[in-house]
Formats: C-alpha cells, sequence, structure tokens
C-alpha cells in the first residue's frame, strides 16, 4: 500500500495529470490483472469460471486483482442476492475500449519475444 503523503505518490498524480499512460499502466499493473480482464471479455464470468480460465491463480490474489478492477472502474461485479450465491462479473465499457489495445499489446509483446530470442541465438 502506497503512502498517500509521501513525495513517491505525489510525483505519481503529476505524471498521470501530465499523460494518460502513466495512469493507465497504474491501472493495469500488477500480476494476472490482464489475463483476468481478458478472460471477462470473452464473456460474462463467475469467479470460478476465471479461476479455471487462468489456472494458476491462488484465491487470494484472483479476488484481490478483481477489487482492484473493480475499484479502477474496468469491471463491475453483479451480485443476484441468491442462495446459493451467483455472482457474475463483466467488462464497464471503459473496459471494454481496453481489449483492442491489450490485443495490440499481446501482438507485441510475442513479435518482440521473438526478435529477442532471434538476437540472442545469434550471437
Amino acid at each position: 500500500m502506497r503512502k498517500l503523503a509521501s513525495t513517491n505518490f505525489e510525483n505519481q498524480k503529476r505524471l498521470e495529470s501530465l499523460c494518460g499512460l502513466p495512469h493507465a499502466m497504474e491501472v493495469l499493473k500488477g500480476r494476472w490483472k490482464v489475463n483476468i480482464l481478458w478472460s471477462i471479455s470473452l464473456g460474462n464470468k463467475r469467479y470460478g469460471e476465471i479461476k479455471k480460465d487462468i489456472g494458476f491463480i491462488s484465491e487470494k490474489m484472483l479476488t484481490q486483482r478483481l477489487r482492484e478492477s473493480e475499484a479502477d472502474g474496468l469491471i463491475i461485479r453483479k451480485d443476484f442476492q441468491t442462495i446459493p450465491p451467483h455472482v457474475e462479473y463483466y467488462l464497464t465499457e471503459i473496459g471494454t475500449d481496453l481489449i483492442p489495445v491489450l490485443d495490440q499489446l499481446c501482438k507485441w509483446g510475442y513479435k518482440a519475444r521473438n526478435k529477442n530470442d532471434k538476437e540472442i541465438s545469434e550471437h
């Protein structure tokens, strides 16, 4: 947890006010977050479905990342108030807008990784 009165926090907020990229990076940071968003982008998902899609994520981490994504306005948690509990997650409009960007980053990542692997093997 970052101290809200720290110089580091103030500097981060200044950077975010000058450009959207630092804010985007702050929202997307954290292991598993983009995997969770990608899973939900394929259709509304229940907790267990997201866990199954990702596989290796712990329940604690999945819960934490879902809460962060909800707080950041990327997903909505809909509780159907039933017994047994029925909760679904789906992307907000801003979360949906992010998916093509993530797709492009994924493609770039494959290309950059393959190029780096090739350059390393040539040396």
